[in-house]
């Protein structure tokens, strides 16, 4: 794991916008946690947002996905960790597609598969 994806997942930091790893990924796959690979989200509801980070406009169904009141910095948010591991993701808001969610996500803390690098029945799971 590197220094930014540990700062990331375990210390609750925040990469540069528009400089990280998958904010300007088009590829079809899935986005897994850093530190142990479960499946959070796919890149059938990643959209771009505009923000520089990878969005999403939701988390596969099951995902183990928990939201929590952040008050750091002097604002109100709402933090999306892992419930297996608890890396800290990014966040989330209301101002998604279509008056729907945005999961504002720091790549320092996913890993993505390629859909041609899925397991067999990851593809059928995920529908690639």
């Amino acid at each position: 794991m590197t220094d930014i994806q540990f700062r990331v997942a375990f210390e609750e930091g925040t990469e540069p916008s528009f400089s990280n790893a998958y904010w300007n990924n088009h590829e079809p796959g899935i986005y897994k946690s850093i530190a142990t690979g479960v499946p959070l989200f796919s890149s059938k509801d990643k959209y771009n947002s505009g923000t520089g980070w990878p969005s999403f406009s939701k988390p596969l169904p099951g995902a183990p996905v928990l939201e929590r009141k952040d008050t750091r910095y002097g604002m109100v948010r709402i933090e999306v960790v892992c419930k297996v591991d608890w890396v800290h993701l990014g966040h989330v808001f209301d101002d998604g597609p279509e008056g729907g969610r945005r999961y504002c996500m720091n790549s320092a803390a996913l890993d993505f598969i390629k859909a041609d690098d899925l397991t067999d029945e990851e593809k059928e799971k995920f529908g690639f």
